[in-house]
Formats: C-alpha cells, sequence, structure tokens
C-alpha cells in the first residue's frame, strides 16, 4: 500500500487512527525515482486531508504541509523544530463531553486547523506509548519514516523489501569489493 495513503479509520482504535495518521502525514513527501514528490499538492493531497477528515483545502494543506515538515525534523532529531510543532498547537483546545459511554474529549480548532493539530497530537500519543519507535529509514536516499513495532526495538527501514534489501545488497557488494 502506498504509505501515503490509508483509509479513514473510523471502525479502528484510537491508538491504530493516531499511528496511521502519523505516518500517512510523516511519509506523504516520499522520493520517487531520486526526487522528492509532495502528495500534499493537487488532488493527492485533498485525498489524503478528506480521507483523515479534513477539508482539503489550500489553508489546510498548507498548514498540513508546515505540520509535516516540523514532524519530520523533529523526529530526525532537530530540537528547534519542537517551537513550530508548538505554533501548530497553540490556541487548541481539548474539552470533554460525557457520553454514556464515558468521556469524550472533543478538539476544538478553527476548521482548517484541526488536520494538522490532530497529526501532531497522534506525534505525541504515539511518542509517548511507543518511545524510541517512530524513526527515519536508514536509508539515507529514502525519506520515509517508520514505527517499529518489532521485539527487539531494531527496525531500521520503511520496507525490508526495497530500502532494507538495497542497503544490505551494498553493504555485500562493499564487502566483495574490500
Amino acid at each position: 500500500m502506498d504509505p501515503s495513503r490509508h483509509p479513514c479509520a473510523e471502525d479502528r482504535g484510537a491508538v491504530d487512527r493516531d499511528e496511521e495518521l502519523l505516518l500517512a502525514v510523516l511519509n506523504s513527501a516520499p522520493v520517487v525515482d531520486g526526487q522528492r514528490e509532495d502528495r500534499l499538492a493537487g488532488a493527492s493531497g485533498r485525498r489524503l486531508a478528506r480521507d483523515w477528515g479534513g477539508t482539503g483545502s489550500a489553508a489546510e494543506l498548507d498548514r498540513l504541509r508546515h505540520a509535516r515538515d516540523a514532524l519530520q525534523a523533529v523526529v530526525r532529531g532537530d530540537a528547534a523544530a519542537v517551537a513550530e510543532l508548538a505554533a501548530v498547537v497553540d490556541g487548541a483546545v481539548r474539552t470533554p463531553r460525557v457520553t454514556a459511554d464515558g468521556v469524550v474529549w472533543e478538539l476544538r480548532v478553527p476548521h482548517d486547523d484541526r488536520l494538522p493539530v490532530d497529526a501532531v497530537l497522534a506525534w505525541s500519543t504515539v511518542t509517548a506509548r511507543l518511545p524510541g519507535r517512530l524513526r527515519p529509514c536508514a536509508n539515507a536516499e529514502c525519506e520515509l519514516f517508520l514505527l517499529d513495532r518489532s521485539r527487539p526495538g531494531t527496525a531500521k527501514w520503511c520496507s525490508m523489501a526495497t530500502c532494507g534489501n538495497r542497503m544490505k545488497a551494498r553493504a555485500h557488494a562493499q564487502r566483495v569489493r574490500d
């Protein structure tokens, strides 16, 4: 499945939805044939936003692109980008609503800010629940991110079938040359 294209997850648990939303946003700028492709632009961006409950408006996609870039920087270890994430959620408010099933927290933000704020909140939830498991692919030519669900926590590549095999083949070729 295309890493940036995930169906809306209404019937899945909130945790799975957070993981999927976060990876969909982080992986919306893959390298294809050596060129970075922005899948938050044009029709693909509108489709991704709508799949996740957004409007797909130009303003929303601009804000989502800004949130994605800040999230990518933070995951790569750029501490300065944390301030950019703070700006994304600035003014967001969660209010409780009691239902027969329990307390539901409702996010109150301008409509075009909802999806970018959701993405930052998903990052916060995922990194708190799975510390150290969200990381960039170890292939320097790849711009994708992975959520390491392996027991030992040693996954390196976004996909063993693509980046993993490439990197192992390169390492083998280097050993043969040396």
